[in-house]
């Protein structure tokens, strides 16, 4: 008698990790990156073994008893992709940490992990803004400025996965000096971030005592890219210039990013690309104006489709 083929169990859904400098989110996703359940809490950056603990419990409640796949980890570090091990942070206190290793044995499965602007490139490629494409920039604009680079189908890491750090790219010789342990100055990263953001809001309300910056300020506000990005959509006319100051700047980074790499599609993610045209309106008129006419006429800048959950669904896609 001939036995009857059982059909294939239905795939493992994974969970997916998008660790920030401000809040750890986290999401069960389905095979078909169908978003299940999911949380989040605020990052605990008192210490390296505190901001361990808290991912380990955010995992273990969005897993809630559910078999999966494995957990996949986006970081904003530098990270050694052929031990799994974190280099450096710049907003976090992960450094010198097998952390893949580490998350293994504390949930008992597979790890995968990766930069945080990179699983949310990979996760714009396979099913937002960049679908379909296979040369691919993408800088996600948060405190700081990450990269992702999908090139030729393929993502691109580096020599030992710690590269496309696009954000430290300098374009101002003698701007500011850079964040965390970057010893450069005028960086993209802070440059065109939020924190980008708040120096020029705050440089604009010291030049002008009589104006609307100094004014909110002189009331209490904090002047940082949530606050601007705010006041610019209901036509706050020094708030629309800060903005326009940080979109020429990244304008300026896209440009050499265009040079370099003659890519498909740039896409603009993260928190602060909240502000849509009224960023990406200054940045792509700089950019036109520097890029080689030849790479640039064949070059779209586009913001980034899958919001706040491109960090989840991409650090799930390293496990899918």
């Amino acid at each position: 008698m001939l036995a009857t083929a059982m059909p294939d169990p239905s795939p493992l859904p994974v969970v997916g990790v998008d660790l920030g400098g401000t809040t750890v989110k986290a999401a069960l996703v389905a095979p078909g990156f169908e978003l299940g359940a999911r949380g989040q809490e605020p990052t605990d950056l008192r210490s390296q073994r505190g901001l361990l603990d808290g991912i380990e419990r955010l995992v273990e409640k969005v897993r809630h008893g559910t078999d999966i796949a494995g957990v996949g980890f986006g970081l904003p570090s530098q990270i050694d992709q052929r031990h799994g091990r974190v280099l450096d942070s710049t907003n976090i206190p992960l450094e010198d940490l097998d952390f893949a290793e580490e998350m293994r044995r504390r949930l008992g499965t597979d790890v995968m992990i990766d930069n945080d602007a990179n699983v949310a490139c990979l996760a714009e490629w396979r099913i937002g803004a960049a679908k379909g494409v296979d040369n691919v920039v993408m800088l996600t604009l948060g405190t700081g400025v990450g990269g992702g680079l999908i090139l030729a189908g393929r993502p691109y890491r580096g020599s030992t996965g710690a590269g496309a750090e696009l954000g430290h790219m300098t374009i101002d010789a003698d701007g500011p000096p850079c964040q965390g342990h970057c010893p450069n100055r005028g960086c993209l990263e802070v440059l065109a971030s939020a924190t980008g953001i708040m120096r020029e809001a705050n440089a604009l309300a010291d030049a002008r005592p009589a104006g609307t910056l100094r004014e909110a300020r002189g009331g209490g506000a904090v002047l940082d890219a949530r606050f601007v990005i705010e006041r610019a959509r209901s036509g706050d006319a020094e708030s629309l210039q800060v903005l326009e100051t940080v979109g020429h700047n990244l304008g300026i980074g896209i440009a050499n990013l265009v040079n370099i790499f003659n890519p498909e599609v740039v896409v603009i993610g993260g928190g602060v690309s909240a502000a849509g045209e009224l960023l990406l309106g200054p940045a792509r008129e700089e950019y036109h104006r520097r890029a080689l006419p030849s790479l640039a006429h064949d070059t779209r800048v586009v913001a980034a489709s899958l919001g706040n959950d491109a960090g989840v669904l991409g650090a799930a896609a390293l496990v899918l």
